[in-house]
């Protein structure tokens, strides 16, 4: 269809990833969609070239990825394409985990350049498992939960590691505990997960009576008892697993329906549990700290990890003047998330020099344009707005949308 005569949206088609620790049922009851038997861990949205989005704007269903090639700017903005050059610079995805993800951390972007430069060099293919940079890109991401969302983020204090540390009571922990009390969390936290990810590797005898130790904890109610029952769920998962040392070191998080979280770089973090609506820049760079059986580069781990202690900052939507949109601010250039609550009553839905993607996840909202043309969405139904399309408008009682765009 001639660019001139292209609506200013138009629907999507998005694949879902069947990672093992998916959730048999939350996607599918999201979408209306019959469960396949089998897990379904993401729903992506967006031009990643391993699994774009279909858009259908009256010519057929083509992937997203390969539209944006024909006409960057035409999907993507003038502007968009001058500051992130001609891709989405965005992924939107429905994360629904049944158990836990691997614990990840993602490097900076000046980070990621050196050490894409650096396999390049060596010549390690870029689908070799034992690559760590796959792309010259930063990873920052935000999740916003769509229900009760168990996570792990960031280091926890030192002081109450120790505390934790003592609780559990098993020889492997003890001399790190003694350790955090006598020296500076930067320095003992790198030397203990090089001990247990590389230089040692506790053995299997040692992490049961780790495991033993946590059920203990988690049935003792005391104030460890929750984030206990967590890393045990995440020892019957990953048996045998190093990374359960790490998992213990930080923090446990539980997000209540609409509370989020953003991952800058460095953090290290784990999802556990639940649904949620995570948006990222569009990098695959990940250094995995334990609960996996994929690589770890524990070199490059210790290099791109942040030590810093203390507790996560927990997210909450702020209103966005004259209108139905909360945003989730974060300091990410690549992407902005807001959260739309649409009445009976159109509103206006501006269509800045940038693309936007549009997730409903309840009820139902129709968007609209002057001349007539319709899309109606239901909860798992997705639209693509082009950049500068003219305006559109938005109704739907009931319904709750995720707008997906570049940041300020």
């Amino acid at each position: 269809m001639p660019a001139a005569t292209r609506p200013p949206f138009a629907p999507l088609a998005n694949p879902v990833r069947d990672y093992a620790w998916g959730s048999t049922t939350a996607i599918s009851a999201l979408t209306g969609t019959a469960p396949t038997g089998g897990p379904q861990a993401e729903l992506w949205l967006g031009a990643h070239p391993s699994a774009p989005s279909r858009l259908d704007d009256g010519d057929g269903p083509r992937p997203l990825d390969e539209l944006v090639a024909e006409d960057p700017e035409g999907h993507l903005g003038t502007d968009t394409v001058k500051r992130f050059g001609p891709e989405l610079p965005f992924l939107l995805k429905v994360l629904a985990a049944e158990r836990a993800l691997s614990i990840q951390v993602h490097p900076t972007r000046a980070q990621a350049e050196a050490g894409h430069a650096a396999e390049e060099a060596r010549g390690i293919r870029p689908d070799a498992p034992d690559r760590t940079f796959r792309d010259r890109g930063h990873k920052p991401e935000l999740i916003c939960a769509l229900g009760d969302f168990e996570a792990l983020c960031g280091f926890r204090p030192a002081a109450a590691t120790a505390r934790l540390m003592d609780e559990l009571a098993v020889p492997l922990l003890a001399p790190w505990a003694a350790a955090l009390r006598r020296r500076p969390a930067g320095e003992v936290l790198p030397a203990l997960l090089r001990h247990v990810l590389a230089d040692v590797r506790p053995g299997p005898a040692e992490l049961a009576s780790l495991a033993g130790a946590l059920h203990r904890v988690a049935d003792g109610g005391g104030p460890f008892a929750a984030a206990c029952a967590a890393y045990a769920r995440a020892a019957r998962d990953y048996p045998g697993d190093p990374g359960l040392v790490a998992a213990l070191l930080l923090n446990h998080v539980r997000l209540r329906t609409g509370q989020a979280l953003f991952l800058d770089a460095g953090v290290p973090h784990a999802y556990l549990h639940g649904l949620g609506v995570e948006l990222m820049a569009n990098s695959d760079n990940v250094l995995r700290c334990g609960l996996t059986a994929k690589h770890l580069n524990v070199d490059g781990l210790l290099a791109v990890t942040s030590f810093r202690t203390g507790e996560p900052g927990i997210l909450t939507a702020e209103p966005v003047a004259g209108g139905v949109e909360e945003v989730f601010r974060s300091p990410a250039a690549e992407f902005r998330l807001s959260r739309l609550r649409p009445t009976g009553t159109p509103t206006r839905i501006d269509l800045p020099d940038a693309p936007q993607i549009l997730l409903c996840t309840a009820g139902r909202a129709v968007l609209g344009t002057p001349d007539g043309r319709r899309l109606a969405l239901h909860a798992g139904g997705s639209a693509f707005l082009r950049p500068g399309g003219g305006p559109v408008h938005l109704t739907g009682t009931g319904a709750q949308l995720f707008r997906a765009t570049t940041g300020g």
